[in-house]
């Protein structure tokens, strides 16, 4: 074998492997997680035949620190309201399960008589959130989730 070809080979080699120690450096480096609301749903089920209904909403929330809480509002498209971070921090707060160090199952329940029903706007609802990490980190989402409410 020549000289030249051992070089080009080594000189191969040497670069390949700085091209991995990058990458695994790069992707090591990312080992902060960000606060995130995921996996949202919302469900209404309307009051019938003398039982309650309810509104249910569940999100995975998670940071790197922990989880604190999670605040819940519902609101109706045709409100033309558009909730801010600071009027969330006295909304309801959803029931949150830690699921590991730095996640969370937040759960949020609202029961509903046929009365608070009948007053309800039919049509598209919209959930905002904001969402709370240990460190003291938020993320406030303005439409999370969606629901409708049907008679």
């Amino acid at each position: 074998m020549s000289k030249r070809v051992l070089v080009s080979s080594i000189v191969g080699v040497v670069a390949l492997g700085g091209v991995a120690a990058g990458g695994l450096a790069l992707a090591s480096a990312k080992t902060t997680e960000e606060l995130a609301v995921e996996h949202a749903s919302a469900r209404y089920v309307p009051p019938s035949a003398g039982l309650t209904g309810s509104l249910t909403f569940t999100a995975d929330v998670g940071d790197d620190s922990g989880v604190r809480g999670l605040k819940v509002l519902a609101w109706p498209a045709s409100s033309g309201l558009d909730p801010t971070a600071t009027e969330l921090r006295s909304a309801e707060g959803a029931s949150c399960r830690s699921t590991s160090d730095t996640a969370s199952r937040c759960t949020y329940i609202l029961e509903i008589t046929e009365l608070e029903a009948a007053e309800l706007a039919e049509g598209t609802w919209h959930i905002s959130t904001l969402a709370t990490a240990r460190d003291g980190d938020t993320e406030f989402a303005p439409r999370t989730s969606e629901f409708t409410v049907t008679r």
